[in-house]
């Protein structure tokens, strides 16, 4: 019985990746798949999520197998033998296949690095403000972090978006790496915040929570969509100090508003959630890299002038590459003089990583989560003309 529950998993998974493509990411394509098996059941759901993504974890090393169901019997393989013994993977095999060729060239990185993309990515839970010690009681599975306020780690098997406490809005789920950067943004209660690239509206509940649902924080998108479902979010999770409006990331800006903080959270190559996101290895390329740096220069250049005088800007990526991180820093302070860097709040965390400076590298093998890039300036203030 139990192989026969196996197999029609292992079935389910190859009908994800025949389906996977370039324009068709894994984890839409599971979604569609998944949609026409209604009666599967929640743990077999996740067999078949966890089953795809250590499939294209192992990717270059199916090549010479013949078959979907072949290469994916395979991965299952290796990814069971590296779970047992790390090591017996060599760095230089890692270097080889575990990421594109291009990588080196655009990011430097150590092995701990690439181990760490070949684990199985945690599931992180936010928890409301001081609440996180109510929660782990009520969530079997789940833990406090050490590394951080109100995040969970959660090893459960419970369908967490089935659960009262998820309905009653106690938490959210919500990557460790993305919960940093709210905190490194430190929203005070009363200010008047932006979140320009808002998505599904994550960083702005966390910064609604931060504020203690006080002031005002404006959360713009690109997608209508997406604008949507951060509705329905922020209802689940009684938010109410924030509005919504479209925004196309171009010269003209949604509101004449002048900002205590300004989170830019850009579009990025995304080669922070690797591990996360394996399939994004073998379609991201470096013009994507070139594109999507551009972007972020237009988008930090466009939201300047709404930072007030002694307000913060707040620019965040979920990848590593030199040019969506450091040459963005170093373009920003040659083209706005009117900003200064502004040091990051000291959290503490994984050793070495919470040095108080004006930007941080997020690690995933030092968080266990995403890898991610922030850095901050403060607006300079205005000084009184001498008499």
């Amino acid at each position: 019985m139990l192989a026969a529950v196996i197999h029609h998993v292992h079935e389910i998974a190859a009908e994800v990746i025949r389906n996977t493509g370039k324009d068709k990411p894994a984890d839409a394509a599971l979604r569609e798949v998944l949609r026409s098996f209604r009666d599967l059941a929640p743990f077999d759901a996740t067999e078949v999520a966890k089953t795809v993504f250590i499939y294209y974890r192992w990717h270059v090393w199916l090549r010479d197998e013949r078959g979907v169901e072949s290469k994916m019997r395979l991965a299952l393989r290796l990814n069971q033998r590296f779970q047992d013994n790390e090591a017996s993977f060599s760095l230089a095999e890692l270097r080889d296949k575990a990421v594109p060729p291009w990588t080196a060239e655009f990011l430097e990185f150590e092995g701990d690095w690439l181990y760490s993309l070949q684990r199985e990515p945690q599931l992180w839970l936010r928890a409301k403000r001081g609440q996180a010690g109510v929660l782990v009681d009520k969530l079997a599975g789940a833990e406090i972090s050490p590394l951080l306020p109100d995040a969970l780690r959660y090893r459960g098997e419970e369908d967490l978006f089935k659960t009262p406490e998820f309905h009653a809005g106690e938490f959210e789920i919500q990557d460790i790496a993305s919960q940093l950067v709210s905190w490194l943004c430190a929203p005070s209660p009363g200010e008047t915040w932006w979140d320009t690239c808002a998505g599904e509206g994550g960083k702005t509940l966390h910064l609604s929570d931060l504020m203690q649902n006080k002031g005002l924080i404006w959360a713009t998108d690109r997608a209508e969509w997406r604008l949507q479902k951060l509705k329905r979010r922020t209802g689940r999770a009684k938010v109410f100090n924030y509005r919504s409006a479209f925004w196309d990331g171009g010269k003209k800006l949604p509101t004449k508003t002048r900002f205590d903080g300004v989170l830019v959270d850009a579009p990025c190559s995304g080669i922070g959630t690797w591990q996360r996101n394996p399939q994004a290895r073998w379609t991201t390329s470096p013009n994507d890299v070139h594109e999507l740096s551009v972007i972020q220069k237009n988008l930090l250049a466009h939201v300047a002038p709404s930072v007030k005088p002694g307000g913060k800007l707040i620019f965040s990526v979920c990848t590593l590459t030199r040019s969506e991180t450091t040459e963005i820093v170093e373009h920003f302070n040659a083209s706005q003089p009117e900003f200064e860097p502004m040091r990051l709040p000291e959290i503490s965390g994984p050793p070495g990583t919470s040095t108080p400076a004006p930007t941080r590298y997020i690690w995933p093998q030092a968080w266990a989560g995403n890898g991610m890039f922030v850095a901050a300036w403060q607006r300079k203030k205005a000084h009184p003309a001498a008499g």
